[in-house]
């Protein structure tokens, strides 16, 4: 296949750069002295003297870095095109640091045993990222955390193919991005060079600057697509909103193979892992090619969990910021075995559980309750489920507003939505067409599907969990009792502190019997309803627990499902 003509982008990543001063310098060799402030990125290039036939492959480029506290970490550089290449560098930690560069080729001397010095500044802004840092395993091993403790709250859109030309920059995407974050999205997540539904080299998955990879022989990258890409990962990391970078759909593992791709792997990592983000090592992982879905699937599966297991443990290997890592399913694991076969490499669990709309539900709650169980020592979250408007909206805000609140009030540690029309970014004026297999997903423009009402109501249940400990969450179905108990629709019941709080996708009737039990008789509690469509309270005053401890819980204020707040008084 031929190599796709290479845009100059240098203008416009320098114009860029400045806008964003904060957020990292670039500066041209010879390095001295560099300042960066805590968390946020500072970059450095170096020119070589030499030429390369193949500069991706040829040669290596790295620097050791030493800390305050004198332990040092290895830090990889990245192929820039031309004959640059430039270092990333962040830290959790204040003080100075110095580097000495390490080069594959001795002899070029403007890369080899180059030295210089960064110093870290403390920040003092508002950024959540730059303030609080990466992300980490809480100590619960349950949530996820910021690195200096605070409580991250998961709320995840999906945009898998947000790098892509249709979804133009930066006209589209960032009045898209303005609009998940004011709903509340802490987390947007995408696939970076090879996103899914398409064949390699389909032109549906190129940017502006072309495909990633040069050819169907996956020798080169094109460093061109990459400095697109850079713009959008830095806008939404200026903005407070975390990336999670799936570095391609599993797929592709057929045509690449475990060296091509971590080969890959080693370029992503050097280039974004500097980043406050987080990683998913692909998508739909045990998911063969669509048209191997026959009787060809089972010998994939096999070969993909063990051929991704390899990619998992070198990412740990290779990261030097050791960035979660986490796998995005697919439905290959209805087999009922794990992802990838090596899950030690797994930080949290992603689970994706269908788009049939109510149907999917008791297999989207089962699939949570087993995974609770199988790892509990792994954070759990739906990394796609029931994307809204999909099956001609099968899966409405009502569906969203199910699963974001039974997820929650679970036990996981966030939740992720997605919506037909923006995960493949169809636009007004193109249709992202059918996959593979023959099957068009929907034809609705993202320009329409960004208004869906459960994007904004997943957002209201997030803004209504953190004004408790919602960390600190406990499931407690036995605080609570219905007429249905063997319906998937029971209400759920967490607690947290002196808060009990419950989600009834049923609303409470003459005929439909809901309870709180094991109330304290010594106590009394305030009561507020609260409308997830809207947040809009309803208090309804104390109440005290009859003679068996329990209270039966009266008609809301309208018949819809509701959030029922119970809060002991002290």
């Amino acid at each position: 296949m031929s190599q796709p003509a290479r845009m100059s982008l240098k203008p416009m990543i320098l114009f860029f750069s400045l806008s964003l001063s904060f957020c990292f310098e670039v500066t041209a060799s010879p390095v001295k002295k560099l300042m960066a402030r805590q968390n946020m990125v500072v970059e450095w290039s170096y020119t070589s003297i030499n030429n390369y036939h193949n500069p991706f492959r040829d040669l290596t480029l790295e620097a050791v870095i030493t800390r305050p506290d004198g332990q040092t970490m290895t830090l990889p550089a990245f192929w820039a095109g031309d004959n640059e290449w430039r270092f990333r560098f962040s830290s959790t930690d204040t003080g100075t640091y110095s580097f000495v560069t390490k080069c594959s080729d001795k002899k070029n001397k403007n890369l080899d045993k180059q030295s210089g010095s960064i110093i870290v500044g403390p920040y003092y802004g508002d950024n959540v990222l730059y303030k609080h840092g990466p992300l980490r395993i809480s100590d619960d091993h349950r949530h996820l955390s910021y690195h200096d403790g605070t409580s991250f709250f998961w709320l995840a859109a999906s945009w898998w193919h947000g790098m892509t030309e249709r979804f133009i920059w930066p006209a589209d995407f960032q009045p898209l991005t303005a609009d998940r974050k004011n709903k509340g999205f802490s987390v947007i997540q995408f696939a970076l060079g090879l996103p899914c539904d398409i064949a390699p080299f389909d032109p549906r998955g190129r940017n502006e600057a072309g495909d990633p990879w040069t050819d169907s022989t996956f020798s080169t990258i094109n460093p061109a697509y990459f400095e697109l890409t850079d713009l959008r990962i830095d806008w939404l990391v200026r903005e407070g909103i975390m990336p999670n970078i799936m570095g391609t759909w599993g797929y592709y593992m057929k045509w690449t193979g475990v060296d091509n791709m971590e080969k890959y792997w080693d370029y992503v990592i050097a280039r974004y892992g500097a980043y406050p983000c987080t990683w998913t090592l692909a998508g739909e992982v045990t998911l063969a090619y669509y048209t191997d879905l026959g009787e060809n699937w089972s010998y994939y599966k096999t070969q993909f969990r063990e051929q991704w297991s390899e990619v998992a443990r070198h990412i740990h290997h290779t990261d030097p910021y050791h960035r979660l890592v986490t796998v995005h399913p697919g439905p290959g694991v209805n087999d009922g075995k794990p992802p990838v076969n090596d899950m030690g490499t797994i930080d949290f669990v992603m689970l994706q559980s269908g788009h049939s709309g109510f149907r999917t539900l008791p297999h989207a709650t089962m699939n949570v309750r087993k995974n609770l169980d199988d790892y509990p020592q792994k954070p759990i979250l739906h990394g796609e489920v029931c994307f809204e408007g999909m099956h001609g909206e099968g899966s409405g805000s009502k569906v969203q507003r199910f699963l974001f609140w039974s997820n929650m009030l679970m036990g996981t540690a966030g939740f992720s939505y997605g919506a037909e029309g923006i995960w493949q970014f169809n636009t007004t004026t193109e249709k992202f067409g059918a996959s593979p297999g023959g099957n068009t997903w929907g034809n609705v423009p993202w320009e329409v599907a960004y208004t869906y009402p459960g994007s904004r109501e997943v957002g209201i249940g997030k803004t209504i969990l953190e004004q408790y400990q919602w960390w600190d969450l406990k499931p407690a179905p036995d605080l609570i009792s219905f007429s249905a108990p063997d319906s998937i629709f029971i209400p759920y019941c967490a607690t947290t502190k002196n808060v009990r709080i419950i989600y009834m996708f049923d609303f409470p009737s003459s005929w439909r019997n809901i309870r709180c039990t094991k109330l304290n008789k010594e106590k009394t509690y305030q009561v507020t309803f609260i409308d997830p469509i809207t947040g809009d309270t309803y208090p309804y005053g104390s109440i005290s627990a009859d003679v068996k401890g329990e209270w039966k819980v009266p008609k809301p204020p309208i018949m819809q499902d509701w959030v029922l707040v119970l809060k002991e008084k002290l």
